[in-house]
């Protein structure tokens, strides 16, 4: 499976906090004709056989990990 992201200005990202989840679509938000959940709660959703998007839940129970700390000399 492959998620096909063009611009990075298509990356879509929404947290619900009332339901503890973060959901990121990847290119124009669309229905998902299937999905799959991993060993650690995260459920990556496809459309025609690409990744559309992934699901992230219990979000706010993650260990906090820093993951970039900006371009270099800054």
């Amino acid at each position: 499976m492959e998620a096909v992201i063009k611009d990075v200005r298509d990356i879509d990202i929404f947290c619900d906090k009332d339901h503890d989840v973060l959901y990121i679509s990847f290119g124009e938000v669309q229905e998902a004709d299937d999905s799959e959940l991993t060993d650690n709660d995260v459920v990556v959703r496809y459309r025609k056989g690409r990744i559309i998007g992934v699901t992230v839940l219990e979000f706010s129970k993650r260990p906090y990990t820093k993951i970039w700390e900006g371009p270099a000399g800054t």
